[in-house]
């Protein structure tokens, strides 16, 4: 059973489209593009537990540094690059952002709301944001960059990304009309289908 927020994003990707996952993890997302959109594509991530399961579940992925070896991919070779909840952990995200725009036709990006009023709330008392979509404490948290929904669009939209769709995630993962109304606010993570507008 997939995640309802994976499964959210898996309906932003195309179906039939050649896709790299980025930070892939244990390939579930990947998987479940190929099982059931149609797609074709390549797992890429760091940890070697992660990549020996997706492996194991049927799932081509490379063992790679997003921060360090993207170079090895060529321009145009998938229609989508997608980067699932894994923005705010790479070190350098326009250099990330500019080698996906290099690689696909497509973006798809997921990042945590750093803004949802919880956070806001949890800051007021004290204390750094903790949550469904932050589960970490402020020592062991693997996020290095922390932005709301307004600072994440301002900064896609200067590296020359167009925000064709976007989808507001719940709490619990799911789409709703609250937080696509208020989506700095009540959103607790954002999907985004992005293009380049070099490619305009």
């Amino acid at each position: 059973m997939i995640r309802p927020d994976l499964d959210l994003l898996a309906h932003v990707v195309p179906e039939g489209s050649r896709v790299l996952d980025l930070g892939c993890g244990n390939g579930q997302l990947l998987r479940h593009l190929i099982v059931h959109h149609g797609c074709r594509g390549t797992g890429v991530d760091i940890d070697n537990d992660a990549v020996l399961e997706a492996i194991s579940a049927g799932v081509e992925v490379i063992e790679l540094d997003l921060d360090t070896q993207l170079g090895q991919f060529a321009d145009d070779s998938y229609d989508v690059v997608v980067l699932s909840r894994t923005l705010q952990v790479v070190l350098d995200p326009e250099a990330v952002l500019g080698h996906m725009a290099r690689i696909g036709k497509h973006l798809v990006v997921s990042m945590p709301n750093f803004g949802l009023w919880k956070h806001r709330l949890r800051l007021l008392s004290g204390h750094m944001p903790r949550g469904r979509d932050l589960p970490y404490d402020w020592y062991n948290s693997p996020n290095l960059h922390h932005a709301t929904v307004v600072d994440l669009e301002d900064f896609l939209t200067s590296q020359g990304l167009v925000i064709e769709e976007r989808v507001a995630l719940s709490e619990g993962g799911a789409a709703g009309r609250l937080p696509k109304a208020w989506p700095n606010l009540l959103a607790g993570a954002m999907i985004y289908r992005l293009s380049s507008k070099a490619r305009g």
